[in-house]
């Protein structure tokens, strides 16, 4: 299929679903999952007649089942604005499950990512966890209400070494009260996931750390920062999947750069996959990212 034969394809589509201009942050997400499709190799598509407010999220539904587990990622401290935006493209076009950013970005990422089926992704206490449990749960109720629906916190994990149980998981629970309080509308509530940093810990701290992230009323548990010694591995995920069954997400994050990286870790237990190479990965490529 040539260039101009997927041109004509995307036209008589969206020409279908799409209200000609003005065209909508959803009309565009839409035509960009379209020929993302398309140039997979997609040349017919079953659809339903729906709202244009509801043509964004049928598009991802279209999307490789991956690109949906994938949180797109920049977190590094020299991330521009300009990096920003090509990050929250790059989502819409490829349906990633969400961007994930440090919070001074969050009210830009919530502005472009406005309507589309994107999540919005913040870290709290990143990348060191040993901010005070104040400190934690007010910046994450600064970004829910900056438009954050999910929220990446780092575990003390000094306190978890020196077996200080109770406050780590106070800590926890205190991101979880104020992350899901100060959610916009009130209806939906934000997401939250526990960082571990494996690479830190011992298998029985990380069983740990799981446990009490669960207790806690955490939504997910989450290898690393991707900012440590050491990123996620198949044996960690396979562990943190064992210690809470079904009951959380289990987030690969830190050194997925490819394809095979992510199947491996989804296959041990995955939910989620954290990465900065999303683009690559979905593509079939090994990216270069050290996230």
């Amino acid at each position: 299929m040539n260039q101009q034969e997927r041109k004509q394809i995307i036209s008589r589509l969206t020409s279908r679903w799409v209200p000609q201009p003005p065209a909508s942050q959803a009309d565009h997400a839409l035509q960009e999952a379209l020929q993302c499709m398309v140039q997979a190799g997609a040349c017919r598509f079953g659809v339903r007649a729906e709202r244009v407010e509801q043509a964004a999220a049928a598009a991802c539904a279209l999307a490789p089942p991956l690109a949906r587990m994938i949180d797109h990622t920049a977190l590094k401290p020299e991330t521009t604005e300009s990096m920003i935006r090509t990050l929250c493209e790059e989502a819409r076009r490829y349906c990633f499950a969400s961007v994930c950013v440090n919070p001074s970005y969050v009210p830009l990422v919530a502005e472009l990512l406005g309507r589309t089926p994107v999540a919005v992704c913040t870290v709290i206490g990143f990348p060191l966890g040993a901010t005070s449990t104040a400190v934690k749960a007010t910046e994450a109720e600064l970004a829910v209400r900056d438009g954050a629906t999910e929220v990446d916190m780092v575990l003390n994990v000094g306190m978890l070494k020196s077996q200080r149980y109770d406050y780590v998981e106070r800590d926890i629970r205190a991101v979880v009260e104020a992350a899901r309080s100060n959610r916009k509308g009130g209806s939906q509530r934000a997401l939250v996931k526990v960082i571990l940093e494996t690479a830190l810990l011992t298998d029985e701290e990380k069983v740990i750390a799981c446990v009490l992230s669960q207790n806690a009323g955490a939504d997910f548990v989450k290898t690393s920062t991707g900012f440590s010694k050491g990123g996620a591995t198949a044996t960690d995920v396979a562990l943190m999947r064992r210690t809470v069954g079904d009951r959380l997400g289990v987030k690969a994050s830190g050194g997925v750069r490819s394809v095979e990286d992510a199947e491996t870790m989804i296959a041990h237990g995955a939910t989620r996959i954290g990465a900065s190479a999303s683009v690559a990965i979905v593509q079939g490529i090994e990216g270069t990212s050290d996230y």
